[in-house]
């Protein structure tokens, strides 16, 4: 694991988590399960997509081109 990835799983985590409890408070669910899993849901997404952007931004990064 690079230090890029634990720093975009840091921001993402919490933002993808976030998006699906207002998800569900937009959809009327006001039920403490449904933020739960929303929130469980988000941020176990939050990783692969930490992962995918870290690895985008390796693979375009100047310096290793050199």
């Amino acid at each position: 694991m690079s230090r890029l990835f634990l720093f975009l799983a840091m921001m993402s985590v919490p933002t993808l988590a976030g998006i699906g409890v207002i998800i569900m408070l937009t959809l009327g669910y006001y039920d403490w399960r449904a933020m739960l899993s929303a929130a469980a849901i988000g941020a176990v997404g939050g990783f692969p997509v930490a992962w995918l952007v870290a690895k985008r931004i390796q693979a375009t990064d100047p310096k290793d081109s050199l």
